[in-house]
């Protein structure tokens, strides 16, 4: 985990760059070729990053939440990240929750990466009880924070940042495209190119249940993905858990959301899990965003999805 482990020839400026990062693949492309110093910036956000949330890491704000409530300093980059969990922690009835690290932990999801559940379930602490007075959260219990249902999005945002700063300060900015193996980001600058991506069926590799179009149109677009399949250790146990109850979902098996940030994206795109189809539609427009969501049935699957999602929908 923690700072890019592979990069090019240190002294070259390159237009892609793929690395391992936070216990995922991430691939830069950049119309201005990245700079040592582009990739330097990025490297050092994202061992930050990791430093910092990481359940897996010693020394994090994890550390201290887990040891005993008080009033915990979280990083600079919190507020955006910790008001998100408030907003989609209101909207889905507690169901999705920052403090579902517990729950996690419980089933085998742990630091040790043991992946051997314990029997039965583990509820969340009341995320409600818990009170954010930048920078500080004000906790009356310890508890697990995980908070990788919007994280990695969030990081994929700050990454693109970091090359965009970067390349400001050189003197030259172009189109910078990040995904984080199923978090994407694409900033496009004039003159850039929409990009089309597939949304991956989850039960049927190589078939999609439709294609997404990031529009480009200079400005920041998103697409961020999540699906039962990708995070499975154990029959019937996944990373998506109702943290009411500690007891992974059932009845959904991906979802797609389109939005403004990665941030936004990634963090919707676990609520949806947790939503009826009405309520699901309803809270994407809230949010300035679009989704597909593909759910099981008693006779196999079905798509529910925003009317005005940008791209196709197989049906």
């Amino acid at each position: 985990m923690g700072a890019p482990t592979a990069s090019p020839d240190p002294a070259a400026a390159v237009p892609s760059w793929s690395f391992e990062a936070i216990g995922t693949r991430w691939q830069v492309d950049a119309a201005v070729p990245l700079t040592p110093a582009a990739r330097r910036a990025v490297a050092l956000r994202v061992d930050a990053f990791d430093r910092d949330w990481s359940r897996f890491r010693a020394g994090s704000v994890v550390d201290a939440l887990r040891a005993g409530p008080g009033r915990h300093r979280l990083p600079d980059d919190a507020d955006p990240l910790v008001r998100l969990y408030d907003a989609l922690h209101a909207a889905t009835d507690g169901a999705m929750s920052p403090a579902v690290g517990d729950g996690l932990e419980h089933l085998g999801y742990d630091a040790s990466y043991s992946l051997r559940p314990r029997p039965g379930h583990r509820g969340a602490v009341d995320w409600g009880q818990v009170r954010w007075e930048p920078p500080y959260l004000v906790t009356t219990e310890p508890f697990v924070l995980d908070v990788g249902a919007a994280g990695k999005g969030y990081l994929a945002d700050l990454v693109a940042d970091e090359v965009e700063a970067v390349q400001r300060a050189e003197g030259a900015t172009g189109t910078v495209t990040v995904d984080a193996s199923g978090d994407l980001v694409h900033r496009v600058a004039p003159g850039g190119a929409s990009l089309r991506v597939a949304l991956e069926h989850p039960l049927r590799p190589g078939y999609a249940v439709g294609v997404a179009d990031l529009p480009g149109t200079p400005g920041a677009r998103a697409l961020c993905a999540s699906a039962t399949n990708r995070r499975t250790w154990a029959d019937g146990v996944h990373h998506v858990l109702d943290a009411r109850t500690g007891v992974p979902v059932t009845d959904v098996l991906a979802t797609w959301v389109v939005a403004g940030s990665a941030l936004v994206a990634d963090g919707l795109a676990t609520a949806l899990f947790l939503v009826p189809p009405d309520a699901a539609t309803a809270l994407a427009a809230d949010l300035g965003a679009t989704f597909v969501r593909l759910d099981r049935t008693p006779t196999g699957t079905r798509v529910h999805h925003s009317p005005d999602f940008p791209g196709e929908v197989f049906a």
